[in-house]
């Protein structure tokens, strides 16, 4: 058995406007379970930073600790990474965002990672509205410690020992749209066609966009009775709207469904449009993604899509009013204006 992937690829394979066909956004085999839906959400990350012509050397994947927290090695080889510490991922995304604002932030974690030991840094990091891309690679379970249930577990769901949960589940995208999270969205692992564009929305987005993806444990939670398993989450999943993502300067060859549709154009006119709405349901509005949320709770559904967007956000870099050059760009004259500057700032505050 080898770790290493084959370098043959076909002569004519399809390439992006860089002239990168999409092996160049791989990275190393997966060492995870096989079929564990992660590897989707992997391949779904590498499609769609393939097909918007992203610059790998653009960008940051961060994580924590956790099966999900190993993807990153999986994606995106030729970008820059950091595996932090437990929980603790998006003290480190702040810290390299607001060094260089230039790169594109990409953070993946699991519901351990983020809804246990990391809950706290979660709420900070969207309150702050940071601009990156965050997505939870939800099984309800921890799968590196053999399956125990994690704080997504729903009430009664059976564990693969036949134990059921006696306590709340933390629903992570009702969590990030409470807290103010400009982009909120969930999808399935198993649905590349609705993950896709909802990453490259995501990656095009101004502000902290929060996706949570169902992504079945394939070893440790995919029994029956588990509200996580495959086979419960095609059975009660309830779909916001169909997406398609149309990038800026592209002729918009769109096939439009029956019912109504909306667009929402993006920081740089790139537009997402969204097919046979729900009824009563605008992404737009923050309260009426609520309804609709708690409205497929009620039901027992599963609601995916995309739940909410504020095209019109602030980020933390506008929030505060920070340079427009990149803080590890500034020179010690910038930094160190001098005993002058010093004393005016020190006048101002007597």
């Amino acid at each position: 058995m080898t770790y290493i992937r084959p370098t043959f690829r076909h002569p004519d394979a399809p390439t992006n406007a860089l002239g990168y066909t999409k092996q160049y956004y791989e990275g190393a085999l997966s060492t995870l379970c096989a079929g564990c839906g992660h590897d989707s959400i992997s391949a779904a990350i590498i499609q769609a930073c393939f097909e918007l012509s992203i610059e790998p050397h653009r960008v940051a994947k961060l994580s924590g600790i956790g099966c999900s927290s190993k993807t990153p090695t999986y994606f995106l080889g030729n970008s820059h990474g950091f595996n932090s510490v437990h929980g603790r991922m998006p003290s480190v995304a702040t810290g390299a965002n607001l060094a260089n604002r230039d790169l594109i932030y990409l953070g993946v974690s699991g519901d351990g990672d983020s809804a246990s030991i990391g809950l706290g840094q979660f709420a900070h990091v969207v309150r702050r509205n940071l601009n990156m891309v965050y997505i939870v690679m939800n099984n309800g379970c921890y799968g590196l410690t053999k399956g125990q249930d994690s704080a997504t577990a729903d009430v009664g769901s059976i564990s693969k020992s036949g134990v059921a949960n006696h306590f709340q589940t933390i629903d992570m995208a009702a969590l990030a749209l409470e807290l103010g999270a400009s982009f909120v969205a969930r999808s399935f692992s198993g649905d590349k066609d609705q993950l896709v564009p909802l990453i490259k929305g995501a990656l095009l987005h101004r502000g902290f966009a929060f996706i949570d993806v169902m992504s079945p444990c394939v070893t440790f939670n995919n029994n029956t009775g588990s509200t996580k398993s495959y086979d419960y989450v095609r059975a009660h999943m309830e779909a916001t709207a169909a997406i398609d993502l149309v990038p800026m300067r592209d002729e918009i060859t769109m096939e439009y469904e029956e019912g109504s549709s909306k667009q929402v154009v993006l920081h740089d006119d790139t537009m997402l449009t969204l097919h046979k709405l729900s009824a009563g349901w605008d992404p737009s509005d923050r309260r009426s993604a609520f309804d609709r949320i708690n409205e497929a709770r009620s039901k027992d559904e599963i609601l995916t899509g995309l739940i909410f967007l504020d095209p019109n956000t602030q980020d933390l870099h506008d929030i505060i009013h920070t340079t427009l050059t990149p803080l590890n760009a500034l020179h010690e004259k910038d930094l160190c204006p001098g005993n002058e500057a010093l004393e005016r700032i020190n006048a101002e505050h007597r």
